[in-house]
């Protein structure tokens, strides 16, 4: 099972849409796929109009069991929703033991799927410090804007000392960027930056698209909404480059 936390501390990067389309790819090639929405922001429960009975706060706080938190959005493709209640777990979670670990103990249970992908918040954060002590790999959306190569620099960096201080073992391996523009050349000049950086860990990008905009209006994803657009294809090649690594672990 592999267990993938997508992240940047930015915002604006294309995250959520990242991780629904990732996992929505990764299920229509019927792989076992459940995200775990860990932004308060719940953004991914509300793009399917699903119902948030039972969130990641219940799970986190509560002690609820996480397979009762779980919703089924296909056969292949589930997730554990979010609200904006999350964001009282940080304070709550502050005063509980070995408080960077509570996501990786709740999760324990977990593991009948292909793939587990968390949808981070877009900062460093309690909640994200859990998410990458989690997750073996990260993958990283990053926005071919100047500013984006700085946070995807500290992006790293907190990852090595993430690493170093708790004897983890955090691999980027993947970095995806978004919203690229052909037509502008900053667009073309940071996607080269990126390239220089992180070399082979880098999929092709994901090229600007309204239709990407206009899915979550639907409650569906991009590849049933607008399946020969630009979106749907780049997240396709996403796809299929993630499940191409399989043999790597």
């Amino acid at each position: 099972m592999r267990k993938i936390c997508v992240i940047n501390q930015k915002g604006g990067v294309g995250k959520t849409t990242t991780t629904i389309s990732l996992a929505a790819g990764l299920a229509k090639k019927n792989k076992k796929v459940l995200v775990i929405d860990l932004d308060p922001q719940g953004n991914i429960n509300t793009h399917f109009c699903l119902p948030a009975d039972k969130t990641m706060y219940d799970v986190l706080v509560n002690g609820e069991d996480p397979e009762d938190a779980i919703q089924h959005v296909t056969e292949f493709l589930h997730i554990i929703p979010s609200n904006s209640k999350l964001s009282e777990a940080e304070m709550i979670l502050a005063g509980v033991s070995s408080r960077e670990t509570v996501l990786k103990r709740a999760l324990q249970s977990i593991t009948r799927y292909d793939y587990v992908i968390v949808d981070c918040p877009p900062s460093i954060s309690l909640l994200n410090q859990n998410a990458l002590l989690y997750a073996h790999e990260a993958f990283i959306p990053v926005a071919t804007e100047y500013l984006a190569l700085d946070a995807l620099k500290k992006m790293q960096s907190t990852i090595d000392e993430i690493n170093e201080l708790f004897g983890h073992n955090l691999q980027i391996t993947m970095v995806i960027p978004t919203m690229y523009d052909k037509r502008i050349k900053s667009s073309i000049q940071v996607l080269g930056e990126i390239k220089k950086g992180f070399s082979d860990l880098v999929s092709q990008p994901i090229r600007v698209n309204s239709k990407l905009k206009e899915a979550p209006g639907k409650g569906t994803t991009i590849f049933e909404y607008a399946k020969s657009c630009n979106g749907a294809k780049d997240y396709m090649k996403l796809t299929e480059k993630v499940i191409k690594a399989e043999y790597y672990y």
